[in-house]
């Protein structure tokens, strides 16, 4: 499990960067280069990190189901996700 701080953290990031969203947009399509500067550094996409929604765990992250290979394995395992189950040849 991850700390709280770093997912709330993480959190925090994703509002400034969907509160900055549309003035982001506007600056870059302007040219603006100074305007976008003096935007919060966090307010850049580029600077998220996808995290496991249950865990937190920063590191091998499945973008399709939202959570790490090692949650994924657990819960394919017992069976929570539809249409997953282990492969043997």
């Amino acid at each position: 499990m991850a700390k709280e701080s770093m997912k709330a953290r993480e959190r925090k990031r994703e509002k400034l960067v969907a509160k900055y969203a549309a003035k982001r947009k506007a600056l870059i399509e302007a040219g603006d280069w100074e305007g976008l500067q003096k935007l919060p550094k966090n307010a850049s996409p580029v600077r998220l990190h996808n995290r496991c929604k249950l865990t937190g765990r920063p590191r091998g992250y499945m973008r399709i189901f939202g959570i790490s290979r090692v949650t994924f394995r657990e819960m394919a395992n017992e069976g929570l996700i539809p249409g997953v189950k282990k492969a043997s040849w």
